[in-house]
């Protein structure tokens, strides 16, 4: 059976590359000294988490009204972040398309990455839709269509150019260590940050990992590989409710549904 995307955008194990779509992002300059200069994420993750997952969990399953919500809540924040090349930045704009191109290229390639670890691989005619109705993130805010890579293929192309350009300065491994190395917030988001430090350093390419410093060594390897494999074991077992906890968990946070889904 061909799935799509609201047949597995909804599990919630997926939000264990959540610091890994952080990090790739934050390693295009552009975005690491937008975040640095104008977010206060690293003091305040969860409402990071919050903001980007209501609108990723709007788009794919909320209501024309909820995604109309999100939509002017994202735009409000990007309205703010913007900066003129000087002889401190390269400049930059949240609404800039190649910027929020690279955003939601990071969220669909770190969602197939998690998906096929716990889940195995996607037959070619489900990732095919899957990456098709996944342009709508990010052409639900100022993404035009054309740029979305044509097809998978065309997307390993841009993916693996982009990739290869990138560095994480500085800046960026300054707004990484404080996201995984909190120094406040709340005590069971502490207790997890080991977990998502090992699943961020395990699901980063080695290079980008080695560029934020993240420690990694043969018992690193090993517990994560164990880790995947017990996700992989485990988690197909638990009950819809429990996997789908985080999408209701998101979307009954925002005002109360209208219009058409």
């Amino acid at each position: 059976m061909v799935r799509g995307l609201a047949d597995i955008g909804a599990e919630g194990v997926l939000l264990a590359g959540a610091g890994r779509a952080v990090l790739l992002q934050i390693a295009h300059p552009a975005i690491g000294h937008a975040i640095a200069e104008h977010s206060n994420f690293a003091q305040r993750p969860m409402d990071r988490l919050r903001s980007t997952m209501s609108y990723v969990y709007a788009v794919v399953y909320g209501s024309s009204g909820q995604v109309a919500t999100v939509r002017r809540a994202v735009n409000r924040a990007h309205a703010r972040v913007r900066r003129r090349p000087d002889a401190a930045s390269r400049g930059y704009n949240a609404f800039d398309a190649e910027t929020q191109l690279w955003v939601v290229a990071t969220l669909y390639d770190t969602m197939v990455t998690v998906h096929e670890k716990i889940h195995g691989p996607l037959d070619d005619a489900s990732a095919d839709v899957i990456y098709r109705e996944y342009a709508r993130i990010g052409t639900a805010l100022q993404l035009p269509e054309q740029m979305w890579p044509a097809d998978r293929t065309a997307f390993d192309d841009y993916w693996n150019r982009t990739l290869a350009g990138l560095e994480a300065d500085e800046v960026a491994v300054r707004v990484a260590r404080d996201l995984l190395y909190p120094p406040a917030g709340p005590v069971a988001m502490r207790l997890v940050m080991p977990l998502a430090r090992l699943l961020t350093a395990g699901l980063l390419p080695r290079r980008l990992r080695k560029d934020f410093r993240l420690p990694w060594n043969r018992r690193h390897r090993l517990c994560f590989e164990h880790t995947i494999n017990l996700l992989a074991r485990v988690y197909p077992l638990l009950p819809q409710r429990l996997r789908h906890w985080p999408k209701n968990y998101y979307l009954g946070r925002l005002a109360p549904a209208s219009g058409h889904p």
